[in-house]
C-alpha cells in the first residue's frame, strides 16, 4: 500500500505541477504550423494522416509544431471526481493526500472550470473535447463539438461535486445535461423499438455502444434527482438495445459497422459500467445477467496472470495506460473490488512499474518493440488519477470497518 500512495502522489504532484493542462493523443490539429496550410487542413485525409502521425509517433513533436497545451473537458471531469474522493478520505481523518479543506477548494475550482468549458448553443450543458479531430471518412468534429462520453464524465464529476459542496449550480447543471441528450443527439432504432443514442450531434456516428450505454448512465443519474420516469425510459431502450448486442460469451464488440468489430479492455469496462450505473439508479435488475456475464468475460480475457494489462481478447499490444485504469474503476464501481483484489493490486503494481515515471506522470501505451512515453494529461495522467482515487477510497473506507 506503500508504494501505491507514493506513485498516486507523485503522479497528484505532477498534475498539479502542470495546473491540469497537457497534450493529447489526438490533438494534432493544434498545430499552428498545420493551419497555416489552408489548402492542406482541407483535405480529411490529410488531416486524418496528420492526426495520425502525433498519435503514433513515440516522440513527441508537439512543441516544433507549436501545438499547446490545454484544458481537456474530459481530463478536468476526471480530476473532478478524483478529487471528491480525496475528500472522502481526508473525511475519514486521512490527509494522506490532502485535508478536506485543500480537497474542497480544488473541487470548486475545477466544477467552476468544468462549467466554463461546455459548448455553447445546445439544449443542454454539454462537453467535447479543446481539439478538431478527423474520423475516418469524411466525419469531421470541430473543436468543442459535444459528444455523449465527455457529457457523462462531466455530468458524473457535477453531480459528485454537488454530493459534497451542496452547491445548487453544479447540480442544475449536470441535470440540463438530460435535454442534450433528448433533443440533439441523433437515434438509430432497432426492430423492437429500443436505439443507439450518436456518438455527437453530428449525423453518421450512432453504432457505438459504449458511448449509447454512457448516454443511458446520464439519464439514470440524473433520475435520481429529479425523479422524471421518462429518463429511465428512455435510458432502458438504450441499455436494451446494447445489451442485445452482446455476444453469448459475454463480450461485445465496439461497434456496429464492419470497421468496429474488435473487442478491447477498457470498452467492455465502460460497457460494464454504464449497465450496472443505470441499474443501481434505476433499481431495474433485469439486466443482471448481462453484467454478470460480461464481467466474467471481462475479467478472464483482459488479464495476464502477472498483472499485464491486455489491450484486445485475442492479443495483448499495444498495451494501453487505459486498461489498467478501467479495470481499478470497474471493480470498485461495480462493488467486485473484495473479491478481485489480489488482481487489481497485481495490474496496479505492473503499471506501477513499467507504466510511471520517475516525475510522476503516466505512459500512453507499450508496444511489443517500442514504447510511447509522452505524458497525456486526459489519457494517461487524468485517467490513472481518477482509477488511483477510487482504489484508494474503498481500501482506506475498508480499513476502518
Amino acid at each position: 500500500m506503500d508504494l501505491i500512495n507514493k506513485s498516486f502522489n507523485s503522479l497528484k504532484n505532477y498534475c498539479e505541477s502542470q495546473n491540469f493542462k497537457g497534450w493529447d493523443p489526438y490533438d494534432g490539429l493544434n498545430s499552428k504550423v498545420f493551419n497555416a496550410i489552408p489548402s492542406f487542413k482541407k483535405l480529411p485525409f490529410a488531416r486524418e494522416c496528420w492526426i495520425q502521425f502525433f498519435k503514433r509517433s513515440p516522440i513527441n513533436l508537439r512543441k516544433i509544431f507549436l501545438i499547446h497545451k490545454g484544458y481537456n473537458p474530459k481530463a478536468i471531469a476526471l480530476f473532478l471526481t478524483g478529487y471528491c474522493n480525496l475528500y472522502k478520505i481526508a473525511s475519514l481523518g486521512n490527509n494522506n493526500f490532502g485535508t478536506k479543506e485543500e480537497n474542497l477548494l480544488k473541487i470548486n475550482k475545477l466544477a467552476k472550470l468544468l462549467i466554463s468549458l461546455q459548448s455553447k448553443g445546445y439544449s443542454g450543458a454539454c462537453w467535447g473535447y479543446n481539439f478538431n479531430w478527423q474520423a475516418r471518412g469524411d466525419l469531421f468534429f470541430p473543436a468543442g463539438t459535444p459528444n455523449i462520453v465527455v457529457t457523462s464524465f462531466a455530468v458524473t464529476s457535477l453531480f459528485n461535486a454537488y454530493e459534497i459542496t451542496k452547491n445548487k449550480s453544479y447540480k442544475d447543471a449536470a441535470i440540463s445535461s438530460a435535454n442534450f441528450l433528448l433533443n440533439d443527439l441523433n437515434r438509430s432504432y432497432k426492430k423492437d423499438n429500443s436505439f443507439l443514442f450518436s456518438y455527437s450531434t453530428l449525423q453518421g456516428n450512432n453504432t457505438v455502444y459504449n458511448a449509447s450505454l454512457l448516454g443511458s448512465k446520464i439519464l439514470a443519474n440524473i433520475f435520481y434527482y429529479t425523479k422524471d420516469e421518462n429518463l429511465l425510459k428512455i435510458a432502458r431502450d438504450s441499455v436494451r438495445a446494447c445489451c442485445s448486442a452482446q455476444k453469448e460469451d459475454g463480450s461485445w464488440i465496439y461497434g456496429e459497422l464492419k470497421i468496429q468489430n474488435w473487442i478491447d479492455s477498457f470498452h467492455t469496462g465502460y460497457n460494464l459500467e454504464a449497465i450496472y450505473e443505470y441499474q443501481k439508479y434505476s433499481g431495474d435488475r433485469s439486466f443482471s445477467p448481462n453484467i454478470d456475464k460480461g464481467f466474467i468475460f471481462y475479467i478472464n480475457s483482459f488479464f495476464k496472470e502477472d498483472g499485464t494489462p491486455k489491450y484486445y481478447n485475442n492479443k495483448t499490444y499495444p498495451i494501453d495506460i487505459h486498461s489498467p485504469a478501467q479495470l481499478i474503476v470497474t471493480l470498485c464501481l461495480l462493488n467486485r473490488i473484495k473479491e478481485n483484489k489480489e488482481l487489481a493490486q497485481k495490474v496496479i503494481l505492473w503499471t506501477i512499474k513499467n507504466m510511471q515515471s520517475k516525475k510522476g506522470y503516466f505512459y500512453y501505451q507499450l508496444k511489443k518493440y517500442s514504447k510511447s512515453k509522452i505524458s497525456y494529461m486526459r489519457w494517461n495522467n487524468a485517467f490513472m488519477f481518477y482509477a488511483f482515487s477510487y482504489y484508494l477510497n474503498n481500501q482506506y473506507h475498508e480499513q476502518i470497518k
